[in-house]
């Protein structure tokens, strides 16, 4: 089975189960500062899970790029990726664990779909605790489907309960569907989650709660439905592979990297793990600088973790002894050739990836010798933070290569030394980088109300000011201020913000009403509202008097009398042909 075909197929599934198919949505999440990415289908969707109508309906179902940064480090055995697709379908209030774990059952198994064999499935459900009961409806459910006791296991809250997305957001105890990859005449009759041949591939979650902010949780005002399948796990499984890396979402990247190091994958372990190193990490920043939101390498946020996977797959290139220059570029566009078919944005955007890449690839290489060198002078006997911090400075390793080198030399490295040593110098926000924000997606509060509502003047009154050519890049609210990146070339002069600002606050002033409507894409575009290519066939249009007309599926104030005062705080570059403004409401 393809890739191609595998997604078409649980689209045609679900849309016998009365699902509306959407698109994928950004890497880049709309709005929410909890987060460095998008993490999974359900992330872009929290809105509606909180209660918020969706203009498809009650029944959703689609394929969504998501990155996950927790465990990098896994990276490199057959199962882990950063970028991963992740096939899911939702309930917003309809119907909810039986229906879900049925269906799930009836792709999984039914000649017509996939024709899994049901004795090579196990499954496991959410143990209970403090917080939640423990799941004995999904296990009756799933034994009136077949499945043996033995093959059902309790687990914790750490593997079977999920979510949120963020800090805050909607979450609930999940049901989880492993299939055995060993050999099929040794299949245990019992589940252990322990044993790697039992391989997670898809996961039903049943949204019954809302994290608040201080950690409590309460009771969702109606009952959702998120499932994940990972494609990549899935597609493996259905090969017969071991080995994710083997099927044809990675082979032809592979067969670049085996061209530019001259060996073989399979040739020692060592190779096969730097092979799959280097495959994820440039098929994951391919994506999230070819997003139409583009994150480019910097020493802050998403950028940061941009460049660490940039400059850990050159590492690993050097391991492999690649001599090529600017090798990194000709990986990625083997990313793009793979996927354009399916995320057209790739080719709409591959020489800005080129670029990006082969900018960040020359910059590490100057320095990588000279701080290979550096650390080959370092005591054996452990690594100071000041020095760890040095390496950062001076030769742009992040803390987590030195580690990793110290790890393979078995040394030590200060991490609490260094991190007070960057704290010093204010070089890196390591608070972004572990997702520690206020607020999100989930927060529909008043005050990200407002912001989310400023954007959308923002954008107006920069056309209006700068040009037809200004379109928003990507957005980012915290309670506290709106952080918006738009397409533009050139810093903004003082008269011109001087204008923008003008133009907000006469809008606000007059007390306008927001209203919205929702409307087929097509009648969206030839009104000319702006943003509606990124959702689905129907779309929810917010105008503000003849002021502003976008699409949007965030949280909206019902008057502009309610924004108070519109201030620019600072303009400044964001990458190459993007600005960034920082705004607030007085």
């Amino acid at each position: 089975m393809t890739a191609k075909q595998l997604r078409q197929k649980y689209f045609d599934f679900f849309k016998t189960k009365g699902h509306a198919i959407i698109p994928s949505a950004s890497l880049i999440p709309e709005n929410d500062p909890t987060v460095l990415f998008t993490t999974a289908g359900m992330h872009p969707l929290v809105p509606y899970l909180m209660g918020e109508k969706h203009p498809e309906g009650k029944r959703l179902a689609n394929v969504q790029k998501c990155i996950r940064t927790n465990d990098i480090d896994e990276v490199g055995n057959p199962t882990h990726h950063t970028f991963f697709e992740m096939l899911g379908n939702w309930s917003l209030g309809d119907y909810f664990k039986k229906e879900a774990i049925e269906w799930s059952w009836e792709f999984l198994t039914s000649p017509e779909w996939l024709n899994l064999d049901k004795k090579l499935l196990a499954v496991s459900v959410f143990e209970g605790d403090q917080d939640a009961d423990k799941d004995d409806e999904a296990v009756e459910i799933w034994k009136s489907l077949g499945v043996l006791e033995s093959r059902i296991a309790y687990l914790s809250r750490k593997e079977n309960f999920w979510g949120p997305a963020g800090q805050t957001g909607p979450c609930g105890p999940c049901s989880e569907m492993f299939y055995w990859v060993g050999d099929p005449d040794k299949v245990p009759d019992s589940f252990n989650d322990d044993n790697d041949l039992w391989v997670e591939i898809w996961n039903d979650v049943f949204m019954e709660f809302n994290k608040k902010e201080d950690e409590s949780y309460e009771k969702l005002t109606m009952q959702n439905v998120d499932t994940g399948m990972g494609l990549e796990r899935t597609l493996a499984v259905m090969n017969r592979l071991d080995d994710n890396y083997k099927t044809e979402l990675f082979s032809n990247i592979i067969k670049k990297i085996e061209e530019l190091a001259n060996k073989k994958y399979e040739e020692s372990k060592e190779i096969t793990r730097a092979m799959r190193i280097i495959a994820d990490h440039l098929k994951a920043v391919t994506f999230i600088i070819g997003d139409d939101k583009s994150v480019t390498p910097s020493n802050t946020d998403q950028g940061y973790v941009v460049r660490r996977l940039i400059r850990r797959a050159i590492r690993y290139g050097r391991q492999l002894e690649i001599k090529d220059d600017l090798w990194i570029s000709k990986v990625a566009q083997v990313v793009v050739s793979d996927y354009a078919d399916v995320y057209p944005e790739l080719e709409r955007n591959k020489d800005f990836v080129v670029d990006q890449l082969n900018q960040e690839e020359a910059k590490f290489k100057k320095t990588l010798e000279k701080g290979l060198k550096e650390f080959d002078k370092l005591k054996s006997d452990g690594i100071s933070g000041k020095e760890a911090f040095n390496l950062y400075q001076t030769y742009g390793f992040p803390i987590e290569m030195t580690q990793e080198l110290a790890e393979e030399k078995g040394i030590k490295v200060d991490e609490q030394e260094f991190k007070k040593e960057l704290k010093k110098h204010q070089e890196l926000s390591r608070t972004a980088s572990a997702g520690k924000f206020k607020s999100g997606l989930a927060d529909t509060g008043e005050e990200t109300r407002k912001l989310h509502t400023a954007a959308h003047l923002l954008l107006a009154a920069l056309r209006k000011v700068l040009g037809d050519h200004v379109v928003q890049k990507g957005s980012n609210i915290t309670v506290e201020r709106l952080r918006f990146d738009f397409f533009h070339s050139e810093k903004m002069t003082d008269e011109q913000k001087q204008e923008v600002e003008k133009l907000v606050n006469e809008v606000i002033k007059k007390d306008l009403s927001v209203s919205c409507e929702e409307m087929s894409k097509d009648e969206a575009g030839k009104q000319g509202v702006l943003g509606a290519f990124e959702y689905g066939d129907k779309v929810k249009v917010y105008s503000v008097g003849e002021f502003s007309k976008e699409a949007c599926n965030g949280p909206h104030v019902e008057q502009t009398g309610q924004l108070g005062h519109f201030k620019i705080v600072k303009e400044q570059s964001s990458s190459a042909g993007v600005r960034r403004i920082k705004a607030i409401l007085e």
